[in-house]
C-alpha cells in the first residue's frame, strides 16, 4: 500500500515499471553485469525519491486461490479416518467478540462448502466419505454461533428500544389443519391488493376431509407415543429382571416417563427364580 500524494505515487509506479523492464531485458539476453548496474540505479532512485514513511511493506496472500479451495487437503485423500476436533459450544462462543464471531462464521461456511463438495465427489466416485460426522459438527457450530448472535441482538434491542428486534410472527393453521409459526415480512405491495400472496399463503381449514385427516393424524401420533411408552416400560422391566441390583436412580434419569415402582411389581420384572 502506498501513502502520499499523487506525484509520489506516480513516481513509485514508474520506478516499479522500470525495474520490471530491466528484468525483462535480462531475460531477453542482457548480460548479468548490465542487469546489476541497472538494478543498482533503480534501487538508488527508489531510496532517493520515496521516503520510508510514504510506503509500506507489500503483503502477499497465499497463491492458492483456485477451485481446489473447495476440496480437502490432498494428503487426506484416500484416508479412511481423519482426526478432527469437536464442535464449538455456546459458552465458548459467548466469550468471543463480534468481529471474531464474524470471522469464525466465514471459516465454518468455507469448511461446510468444502465438506459438501468432498461428499458429493465421493458419491460420484463410489468412494467412502471419511468421517461424515464432520459435516454435523460444522452445522452444530454454525447453529450455536447463530443462536449467540441472535441472543446478543435481542439483548441490545431490548436495552435500546424495549423490543426483541426479531421478525414478528404468530401461530397459524395451514390448509391441512397443522399449526405452525409464520414469520411476517415486508412487501412493496399492500396486503389487500397483493393477490399473489393470497394464492401462496392459505391459512385456516374446513371441510369433512380435513377433519378426518386430523383425526387420523392425531390417532397416529397417539399410537406412536403409546408404543414408545410401552417399549420403555418393557425395557426397564427386562433390565430389572437381568440385573436385580440395578441402580434405580440411573434408570429414572434415562427413562423419566416410566414408573419404576410399578414396573418392579410386574411379572416381566420378576423372572423365573422364586426368592427363598
Amino acid at each position: 500500500m502506498l501513502v502520499g500524494n499523487n506525484r509520489q505515487q506516480k513516481g513509485v509506479f514508474l520506478l516499479v515499471i522500470d525495474f520490471w523492464h530491466i528484468k525483462l531485458e535480462c531475460w531477453l539476453g542482457a548480460t548479468k553485469d548490465e542487469f546489476n548496474q541497472k538494478k543498482k540505479r533503480v534501487s538508488k532512485n527508489i531510496r532517493c525519491s520515496t521516503p520510508t514513511l510514504h510506503c509500506a511493506f507489500i503483503h502477499l496472500t497465499s497463491e492458492r486461490r483456485d477451485l481446489m479451495e473447495f476440496f480437502d487437503d490432498p494428503k487426506n485423500w484416500g484416508k479412511n479416518e481423519i482426526r478432527v476436533g469437536r464442535s464449538w459450544k455456546k459458552d465458548e462462543l459467548r466469550l468471543k467478540s463480534n468481529s471474531d464471531l464474524h470471522k469464525l462464521w466465514f471459516v465454518l461456511l468455507k469448511e461446510r462448502n468444502m465438506l459438501m463438495t468432498m461428499e458429493e465427489a465421493c458419491k460420484s466416485a463410489n468412494e467412502i466419505f471419511p468421517n461424515p460426522e464432520r459435516l454435523d459438527k460444522v452445522q452444530d457450530s454454525m447453529s450455536n454461533l447463530e443462536s449467540i448472535v441472535r441472543e446478543r441482538n435481542r439483548a441490545y434491542h431490548l436495552l435500546e428500544t424495549g423490543e426483541t428486534g426479531e421478525r414478528p410472527g404468530k401461530f397459524v393453521y395451514n390448509c391441512l389443519g397443522i399449526r405452525f409459526y409464520y414469520q411476517m415480512g415486508q412487501y412493496p405491495v399492500p396486503k389487500f391488493i397483493n393477490t399473489r400472496w393470497y394464492k401462496t399463503h392459505l391459512f385456516g381449514y374446513n371441510g369433512y376431509a380435513t377433519h378426518k385427516f386430523l383425526r387420523l393424524y392425531r390417532e397416529q401420533l397417539w399410537n406412536k407415543k403409546r408404543k414408545s411408552r410401552t417399549r420403555n416400560k418393557n425395557r426397564v422391566a427386562m433390565l430389572i429382571r437381568k440385573f436385580p441390583n440395578l441402580d434405580l436412580e440411573a434408570v429414572k434419569e434415562q427413562f423419566p416417563d416410566v414408573d419404576i415402582e410399578k414396573v418392579k411389581t410386574s411379572k416381566r420384572a420378576r423372572g423365573h427364580i422364586v426368592p427363598v
